[in-house]
């Protein structure tokens, strides 16, 4: 660090990254299975990627959090979608690159992608 206005920034993205994962009543909500299950099959680099894509997109209405087992191990990571007045879509066998899909699919055009979904997993 070699000023204060560095400092500042550095506490600025900072504060960012905390509210990317506070609670919204109204917003969308991404949620990771970060249990033990989740964590051995790559859930963490999932997390992360949701939360660059939201972060690049400045998408402001959306929440990115993690909870523990969701209770469908072999399909780990698991990452459930809650948009306000819908179902709550389920995606499973996630990875970062499914991460950006999903954010620009379901969260920013409303459409599901129902490739990474329960049922398509054998695909």
């Amino acid at each position: 660090m070699k000023s204060l206005a560095e400092l500042q920034e550095i506490r600025n993205r900072a504060i960012n990254q905390v509210n990317l994962r506070k609670d919204r009543e109204d917003g969308i909500r991404v949620v990771v299975g970060m249990a033990t299950c989740g964590i051995a099959a790559g859930a963490r680099p999932v997390l992360n990627a949701f939360l660059q894509e939201v972060e690049k997109r400045n998408l402001t209405n959306v929440t990115v959090t993690q909870t523990g087992c969701i209770g469908m191990c072999r399909l780990e990571p698991i990452v459930e979608v809650y948009v306000p007045g819908q179902d709550k879509v389920t995606y499973v066998k996630m990875t970062e690159e499914k991460a950006a899909r999903v954010v620009a699919e379901h969260i920013i055009n409303n459409q599901p992608v129902s490739d990474f979904t329960i049922g398509s997993e054998s695909k």
